[in-house]
């Protein structure tokens, strides 16, 4: 009997492969890197082609001892890390480090835990990927002479506890600027009016058919521009008692295609809007769904692909399978006529990735829901949804444009002879004709995108010529925008867009922006902090390079030709430092010292009666006594939310548990312990005046009664009207 030894990165990867496997084989974890650049030094060798000096951290010595121990052991050994470039490096790092002597070592890859996808990766296994290694290694150590060279600089300059990355700073310069396009934004005001129409009663005087809203769009032939309430006011005036009538119907179908499957910056993208989580969030629960989830019958099994990926290719069986199951579920109507595939819209895509999809269609989210925990669930139904969509017939939208004609009553003197203004207004509506993928999946839209035509409601049935009655005139005032605030979402879609960084270093740039005090969440938008924009200024100044997007996207594409082989690492570094270590000398006597922003916390210490300071620690923000060292008076800065405890009435705040989940409770902890994972809502409920929470989009549940409410009706009737009631 040969003895066998699998190493991947986490024990729960390591569970789930080993049932895979037979007798033969011993599956254990690295825990991830198992060696890495010292923390406490550069750990790059300048003077010698930027040879980096690798360490086995202290708290991983023991456990690789023992993976040795375990290697000297086996017959043959497999390393089945992870299938992109930082799996491929941590399986060269091990094959360093466990001493495997004259036995061969192995690279297994496959992009799904399955057992047939595992056994058939055993069956071929291949040499470890330098290219793709010295890739790796030329981005870790282009990361280190950026962030360990230019970092000291700010703490010299600014104050300790600053970083700066290739990446992190290119994106925290778009947040910046975004921001200060914001504030620079002057509102404009203009007018636009819409007429609330409705076909003519009979004259029997039964109750009137549904109403519809109209937009004014023309005046005697040309576009209206309307910039202030009087010019308005002047012509709602001339409409009011017009007559109106259909002057034109326009119908055409459309055909809307299912989205791609998601790639990691999509899936981020659309948990952000349905799910509300974070990038970092998402990327956790999807690791937990990819290393493997115990189901029926203690069978262990990954639910997803690869989630770490800028590919929409797909395996041929999991379209085949994935078409079986529509044909079967839902009938042969609902299938695509032929089996879709989606152009990869990166154009830095590595390596032959697949998308983000469940490992098999035929495990719908409703039946394994019960072995899942909620975030898993909801995150597994998106996914589940998404992919099997793709293979669906297109929807049918038909699409209706309607023109309504209105003759005004004061006359306009047009040459010689007076006539009364003739108004054009225009509707669009639309009714699915078949929905296709529509049954089973729609995306969703950031809050600032506009409406489509085919997300519209129906109109009733207009004819041209048909007369209609005028239910009310609505001047209304609009002020032009400024560009929207970054998201998550949105910054990760500008982020994949410019080609900053890849889909293993989203979620973790915007988890360090915010840890470092740079950016903050403020109504689910990242607003820079006065340290950002001061952090961010600085490097612009002394560093523009390094800070430039277009800098930052082409680095990504010198990585690419290291690991497709048309380039070798120490030259790509090489070109890149000297340039950079000429610009850091001149810096580190160019910048001067700058003393950073002090926030006031809006309160006294109640020790010694300085006005105490807010102040970005290891685990965030918290409020401290400037006094430091004779007065450590320090506590934790409470994120208010305007809403009173249901139990003392005291302030509501936002609280975060220590691995950065968010909840709410009571500002007086510990005397009061309300709390809640849900937002509480500054909206009573209109049954029983108790605290509304929100439970899910545009919903608000009671935590009293258990009710749930359409907010935006509770918003629109103020509190006076009844508002339909919602099933959460």
């Amino acid at each position: 009997m040969t003895n066998k030894l699998v190493i991947v990165e986490s024990p729960a990867k390591a569970k789930t492969i080993e049932r895979y496997l037979g007798r033969d084989f011993s599956v254990r974890a690295s825990l991830g890197h198992i060696r890495d650049l010292p923390k406490s030094k550069l750990g790059v060798d300048l003077d010698n082609d930027f040879r980096p000096q690798y360490l086995v951290p202290r708290e991983k010595s023991k456990h690789v001892k023992e993976l040795r121990s375990q290697a000297q052991k086996a017959d043959e050994i497999f390393l089945a890390t992870d299938p992109d470039r930082e799996g491929e490096a941590i399986a060269w790092h091990l094959a360093e480090m466990i001493d495997p002597g004259d036995r061969p070592v192995q690279r297994v890859e496959f992009h799904e835990i399955t057992k047939a996808a595992v056994l058939a990766a055993m069956e071929h296994p291949r040499q470890i990927d330098v290219k793709r290694v010295d890739a790796q290694q030329a981005r870790r150590i282009l990361d280190r002479l950026v962030g360990y060279q230019i970092s000291p600089l700010l703490w010299k300059k600014v104050k300790r506890g600053l970083s700066a990355g290739r990446v992190q700073s290119a994106a925290l310069r778009l947040i910046v600027e975004r921001e200060r396009e914001v504030q620079a934004f002057d509102a404009v005001e203009y007018w636009s009016i819409e007429a609330e129409l409705a076909k003519q009663q009979a004259a029997s005087g039964r109750r009137r058919t549904q109403t519809f809203v109209a937009s004014l769009q023309e005046m005697n032939g040309k576009k209206v521009d309307l910039p202030n309430e009087p010019l308005a006011g002047a012509i709602v005036q001339d409409l009011e008692g017009a007559a109106y009538a259909v002057a034109a119907v326009r119908r055409r179908e459309q055909q809307r295609n299912p989205p791609a499957p998601y790639t990691t910056s999509t899936m981020q993208q659309e948990a952000s809007r349905k799910l509300g989580f974070t990038a970092k969030r998402t990327m956790a629960v999807a690791q937990q769904l990819y290393e493997g989830v115990d189901i029926d019958r203690g069978e262990s099994v990954g639910l997803i692909t690869y989630m770490r990926t800028d590919s929409t290719n797909v395996a041929q069986s999991a379209v085949e399978e994935t078409r079986a199951y529509i044909r079967e579920i839902h009938g042969a109507e609902f299938l695509s006529e032929s089996p879709r595939a989606y152009q990869t819209r990166s154009r830095l895509a590595q390596e032959a990735h697949e998308a983000i999809r469940p490992t098999s269609a035929y495990r719908a989210p409703q039946d394994v829901a019960h072995f899942l925990t909620r975030e898993q669930a909801r995150l597994y139904e998106l996914i589940w949804k998404r992919f099997v969509a793709t293979q669906m017939a297109s929807a049918r939208i038909e699409i209706t444009t309607v023109d309504v004609g209105a003759r005004g009553r004061v006359a306009s003197v047009a040459g010689e002879t007076p006539t009364p203004n003739d108004y054009r207004f225009r509707v669009s509506g639309s009714v699915v004709v078949f929905q296709g993928f529509l049954l089973l999946y729609s995306e969703a839209r950031d809050e600032d995108a506009a409406v489509e035509d085919d997300e519209r409601k129906p109109l009733p049935q207009l004819t041209e010529g048909e007369a209609l009655d005028l239910v009310e005139l609505k001047p209304l005032q609009h002020f032009t925008q400024p560009p929207p605030r970054f998201s998550e979402a949105s910054l990760v879609k500008s982020m994949e867009e410019r080609g900053i960084g890849r889909p293993s270093t989203y979620a973790p740039i915007l988890s360090t922006l915010q840890d470092r005090g740079y950016v903050m969440r403020v109504d689910k938008r990242l607003e820079p902090t006065e340290l950002g924009e001061l952090v961010n200024d600085l490097l612009v100044e002394h560093f523009p390079d390094i800070v430039n997007i277009d800098f930052t996207a082409n680095m990504e594409e010198r990585l690419d030709d290291i690991a497709q082989g048309r380039a070798l690492w120490v030259p790509v570094l090489r070109e890149f430092y000297g340039p950079f270590a000429a610009t850091l000398r001149v810096a580190e006597h160019a910048m001067e010292r700058v003393q950073p922003p002090v926030e006031p916390a809006g309160e006294n210490c109640e020790k010694c009666g300085r006005e105490m300071v807010i102040k970005m620690g290891r685990y965030g923000r918290f409020i401290a006594c400037p006094g430091f060292p004779e007065c450590r008076n320090a506590k934790p800065l409470l994120q208010k939310i305007g809403v009173s405890c249901p139990l003392c009435e005291s302030e509501l705040v936002q609280r975060t548990t220590r691995k950065r989940r968010v909840f709410y409770g009571c500002s007086r902890y510990p005397e009061c312990n309300w709390t809640s994972w849900s937002r509480p809502l500054n909206i009573p409920c209109p049954s029983c005046a108790g605290l509304l929470v929100e439970a899910g989009r545009d919903k608000g549940k009671c935590t009293v009664c258990g009710l749930a409410y359409s907010v935006p009706d509770l918003l629109e009737g103020d509190g006076v009207s009844m508002p339909r009631r919602a099933a959460v």
